[in-house]
């Protein structure tokens, strides 16, 4: 019998049931940052509907408020490290692939890396502001800021447009997913209760399709901006929410989409308890 072979194996198998479980804690305390950031932006953007305008409804407007908690600063370090696993989470999906029969393929490794990009920004920016060296600035500004910068470049006009167009795609592709309850493919349906299912059909449906909307609109002033060549025309999450009272429904669209945001953030905690990761 090779001892050594079946010392190496039992390694090998203790290494990857802590890669699993490290990866499983990183995901849930992920989930669960995402779902308190946009609870917080949603409440924010429904004070705004109701006349409160002094708030601003964005990540920096978010951590804010919850600076202004009690125990503010330990809920911000807590919310830093969670993000951060998130950011590890995508990280293990982009290099070991993630759940599910295509989540080894290089379309899906490759979305992985981007979130975690994505995430390692967005935790850096949380952590920044939790240190008490920024990381909370207006959204709105940051992406005037950006679109301005990389007009500037050559064939600058063209990598907004570009980029704002991929933005309603990526909009219209959510709010499609959410309608149709894809994310049922990511859940562990046999474990939920009735209940739970029930819940978070209600908030992933509702909640995905409000986030879509936001992320259509806000591509859409990406494109308005780089046909224009007007920077000014970019908007940051805040001004992209506070533009929807001013359509012609008013304050009460803006009012739908925060409370969709709202139930976002309780679909995000669905997610963190019943996601296959």
């Amino acid at each position: 019998m090779n001892t050594y072979a079946m010392g190496e194996g039992g390694r090998a198998e203790a290494v990857r049931m802590a890669r699993g479980t490290l990866t499983e804690g990183a995901a849930r305390a992920g989930l669960a940052a995402r779902g308190v950031i946009y609870l917080l932006v949603g409440a924010l953007a429904l004070q705004i509907s109701t006349g409160d305008g002094g708030h601003q409804a964005d990540r920096g407007g978010a951590l804010a408020e919850l600076s202004r908690q009690p125990l503010g600063a330990v809920l911000l370090w807590a919310l830093g490290v969670g993000l951060a696993g998130m950011a590890l989470w995508r990280l293990s999906e982009a290099v070991f692939g993630s759940a599910g029969k295509e989540g080894r393929t290089a379309k899906k490794r490759l979305l992985a890396m981007v979130r975690c990009v994505f995430y390692c920004s967005v935790a850096f920016s949380v952590l920044s502001f939790a240190a008490g060296s920024g990381g909370g600035g207006s959204s709105d500004r940051q992406s005037r800021d950006v679109t301005a910068r990389v007009l500037d470049l050559p064939a600058g006009q063209w990598l907004v447009g570009t980029v704002g167009a991929g933005i309603v795609v990526a909009g219209v592709w959510i709010a499609v997913a959410a309608v149709r309850r894809t994310y049922r493919d990511q859940l562990r349906l046999v474990l939920m209760p009735r209940w739970a299912l029930r819940l978070t059909d209600i908030t992933g449906v509702a909640g995905g399709a409000a986030r879509g909307l936001v992320f259509t609109a806000a591509g859409a002033f990406a494109v308005r901006a780089a046909v224009a060549y007007d920077p000014a025309r970019a908007k940051g999450l805040d001004d992209t929410l506070r533009s929807f009272a001013g359509t012609p429904l008013g304050p009460w669209l803006l009012a739908l989409v925060a409370a969709g945001f709202v139930l976002f953030g309780v679909f995000s905690f669905a997610l963190a308890r019943w996601r296959r990761v």
